[in-house]
């Protein structure tokens, strides 16, 4: 059963969406498959849009799956996208074939996580980004986000914390600007708090470095791989995120490879 509500809501989430993408009503409309004039009328509440087009627009928009359904229910539809747990059994398959990736990516570190950095799931080389760490930082649920920039985590072994925090947080900001959510917001400038200004040298190459990261058999080189879901349409697993990390030299491999061996 379909319910209609007011368009108001719709209409105004639709202005913001197409603010937020700096678009005008032409290039939305153009990129939807629609007219910039029924484009205006549905933005003005003098039309109102059925399921199909707020769907096209959602997906015009770049609009992730939670951020579907939440425009559909503005618009007084019931979400199309299922939210399941990552315990499902139907899901089975999937924490199946994600064990089986990240047994598959040893001896380097790998993880699986879902927004703001919550651990979902990891391999067994996780232990080089975790040892030494302070223990409520390891407590479930464990954001590794907030792990790996924390003064009590593994920031105290990263030689260049400086340009990699930044990093890290750059591409949180990237993900504020397309998804704005005061949540993300206030845990990014939780974030910026850790992690120390960046000097700006002669030898200044921007964020175009490994992470560098002290232990106890030396300093590995590692650099990251981010993997996602790509033709879900479930709002768990497409909210999901793998980060792999691999040797950026050959130290690193064959450090990380005793530590397996061991």
């Amino acid at each position: 059963m379909v319910t209609m509500t007011e368009v108001g809501g719709f209409a105004q989430e639709l202005r913001r969406w197409r603010t937020v993408r700096r678009w005008s009503q032409l290039d939305l409309a153009l990129r939807a498959g629609t007219t910039q004039r029924h484009l205006s009328y549905i933005e003005q509440g003098r039309s109102r849009p059925g399921r199909a087009i707020v769907l096209r627009l959602a997906e015009s928009l770049e609009l992730t799956l939670r951020e579907r359904n939440s425009l559909l229910l503005t618009a007084g539809y019931a979400p199309v996208f299922a939210e399941s747990r990552l315990d499902d059994p139907e899901l089975a398959p999937v924490r199946e074939a994600i064990d089986r990736v990240l047994e598959g990516h040893l001896p380097y570190p790998a993880l699986v996580v879902r927004p703001y950095g919550e651990l979902v799931a990891a391999n067994t080389a996780i232990g080089v980004l975790t040892e030494g760490a302070a223990a409520h930082l390891l407590a479930p649920p464990v954001n590794v986000v907030r792990l790996a920039l924390h003064p009590d985590g593994l920031a105290r072994r990263v030689e260049n914390l400086s340009e990699w925090g930044r990093h890290v947080i750059e591409g949180l900001n990237a993900q504020a600007l397309r998804s704005p959510d005061d949540r993300l917001d206030a845990f990014i400038a939780e974030l910026r708090d850790y992690v120390p200004p960046m000097p700006y040298g002669p030898g200044h190459i921007g964020f175009a470095v490994p992470l560098r990261l002290r232990c106890e058999e030396g300093e590995l080189r590692l650099i990251t791989t981010l993997t996602s879901f790509a033709t879900v349409v479930d709002v768990t697993l497409a909210e999901l995120r793998l980060e792999a990390f691999l040797p950026a030299d050959g130290e690193s491999a064959r450090i990380l490879r005793l530590r397996a061996e061991r």
